[in-house]
């Protein structure tokens, strides 16, 4: 077998519908749009229209509920605390608060509070003190010799 002897499978390929090109063609003229009417335009956007009957899409019901005051939570994970310690970033002989997360560069902003979750190795022995934390989270800053304590919530959310 050589390169010049490489081809595909017979019928693996089908020549592409040529529009437009004559009566010959089978597709010439109109060019397979038929007569007239808002199809055989170019530039339509239809989509989901149906004639003026009111679009499926409208038709089924909405679902769920989006709490309008519901309490945002920056999240913070426990392997990052842990990264900006040993990188120098938070001091791990003080508190470690929320204003210190901020300040360090690891959370952009408070929002409602901030939220620790547990992911990640976390072996610094520092008191934190935040607004929520997972369980798993808890465990692993007591495990480590340090305390977890939760603050209140910002009132502003309620």
């Amino acid at each position: 077998m050589k390169l010049n002897e490489l081809r595909d499978n017979p019928g693996a390929t089908k020549k592409p519908k040529r529009v437009g090109r004559g009566p010959g063609s089978g597709t010439g003229k109109m060019g397979g749009r038929g007569i007239k009417g808002q199809k055989s335009r170019s530039g339509v956007a239809i989509k989901g229209y149906e004639g003026g009957q009111m679009p499926l899409y409208q038709r089924l019901p909405k679902r769920g509920f989006n709490k309008p005051n519901r309490r945002e939570y920056a999240v913070v994970n426990l392997g990052l605390i842990q990264k900006f310690i040993d990188a120098g970033k938070i001091d791990a002989g003080q508190d470690i608060t929320e204003d210190a997360l901020i300040a360090s560069g690891l959370v952009r902003r408070k929002r409602d509070g901030i939220r620790v979750l547990s992911k990640g190795e976390y072996t610094s022995k520092a008191n934190i003190a935040v607004t929520g934390a997972s369980k798993g989270a808890i465990e692993a800053v007591e495990k480590a010799g340090g305390k977890l304590t939760l603050t209140a919530p910002a009132a502003a959310a309620e």
